[in-house]
């Protein structure tokens, strides 16, 4: 997963807690689709039919009595529902051993949608031992029906090289069986495949197609993708505009990475005018959410009063939060801050430990301070080698920056 950097590198699984496209998530919906489509004994439809009654009424667990009664008949798309109760915790305590239960029995039976749950318990470890073989095997049951959640996890497992031999012919095959079937997730990783070149030629306007496909389908990590590609001017002409547009829907949604470039704009005013509330709006939403890069940028706004009344010792606290996460800014920033005694006790041991983490990390300004540390035996026992050595390390670090 993507951390702080925007990057076109990652495909992700169609998460069933994650994303519209899998059954578990949208609840009973996809189950009943399958189930008007298929035969069923006639008692075990009008469980079924009086199940929905009280699903659609609210009532869980009356619903859970009525799919079981048809579960129990041997009904594989009531099975596959009673699953996903156990597994949502609806209507029943939750259970996730219970919900591989119900999933096996409808699996077994060639539902597709319990080939997939099951499959995906499998992948996560969820009831079951985490088994990628096992995940795959299931998964492609319900592929080779033309099951595009299932196509799409298949596809990404191929990538992967998670319980089957990594193929990237085979993980594009199948990403775009599910694509073409609108499934947003495979949508967005056929999109990634064709901006790395990975299994089809390096493509980026076909890469902005797909990536269109997913954002207008509502997926947040699309809409982040395709905001990049906007910015950049890869595969669409640059335009400021439509990637502010594009990184507010993403972040409306709570991705992370979207609400901290969509800080960047409100901070440099490009895309939309200028504002320093809504920079520190999307920052700290950024933030709270523990994306280091928006930690820092928050700090920064305290230490500087931007945005926010000026204010130490929040600056300290949100370089300290990202300082943890190891981002060197924040830990030379920190640094700073207990040099000078500014929102925290001067402390110059702690000064000289933050100024040594960045200076690791191959900071040139934090290797200087460092150095000047030693020099004058602030924080540290007085070392003139040290000195030397890491005033000697940010010159190389200077030098090769000026090159």
């Amino acid at each position: 997963a993507i951390l702080h950097v925007p990057s076109q590198s990652d495909i992700r699984l169609a998460l069933p807690r994650n994303y519209a496209a899998a059954p578990k998530n949208i609840g009973l919906l996809l189950c009943f689709i399958f189930l008007f489509g298929t035969g069923c004994t006639q008692d075990a439809q009008r469980y079924v039919n009086k199940g929905l009654e009280y699903y659609n009424a609210g009532n869980y667990t009356q619903a859970v009595y009525w799919f079981r009664k048809a579960a129990e008949q041997g009904d594989a798309q009531a099975q596959c529902s009673l699953g996903i109760f156990y597994d949502n915790g609806e209507g029943v305590t939750k259970d996730d051993e219970q919900a591989v239960y119900w999933y096996r029995k409808a699996a077994e039976q060639g539902y597709a949608p319990a080939q997939y749950n099951l499959g995906h318990c499998y992948y996560q470890g969820e009831g079951v031992t985490k088994d990628f073989a096992q995940a795959v095997y299931w998964y492609q049951k319900a592929a080779k029906q033309g099951y595009a959640p299932a196509q799409c996890n298949l596809g990404v497992c191929y990538e992967k090289g998670q319980g089957v031999t990594k193929d990237i012919t085979q993980a594009v095959h199948w990403l775009r069986k599910a694509a073409e079937q609108e499934d947003a997730q495979a949508q967005c990783n056929l999109g990634t495949c064709y901006k790395k070149g990975e299994g089809v030629t390096q493509d980026d306007e076909q890469a902005v197609y797909w990536l269109r496909k997913a954002a207008e389908q509502g997926l947040a990590e699309a809409q982040f993708k395709l905001a990049v590609c906007f910015y950049s001017g890869e595969g669409v002409t640059k335009n400021f505009a439509q990637a502010v547009y594009w990184y507010r829907q993403a972040a409306e949604q709570g991705h992370a990475q979207a609400q901290f470039y969509l800080g960047i704009y409100y901070e440099k005013g490009q895309g939309v005018p200028k504002d320093f509330a809504q920079a520190i709006y999307w920052y700290r939403k950024a933030a709270e959410q523990g994306l280091a890069e928006a930690q820092f940028n928050l700090g920064n706004c305290y230490y500087n009063g931007e945005g926010v009344t000026k204010d130490d010792a929040q600056a300290v606290y949100w370089y300290h939060k990202a300082a943890e996460q190891g981002l060197a800014e924040a830990r030379y920033n920190l640094g700073v801050c207990y040099a000078n005694g500014q929102g925290v006790t001067k402390d110059d041991a702690q000064a000289a430990y933050w100024f040594r983490k960045a200076a690791e990390q191959g900071y040139a300004d934090a290797q200087i301070k460092l150095g000047l540390c030693y020099y004058k035996g602030q924080g540290v026992t007085q070392d003139d080698e040290q000195a030397l050595y890491w005033l000697r390390k940010a010159e190389e670090q200077k030098d090769a920056e000026a090159q």
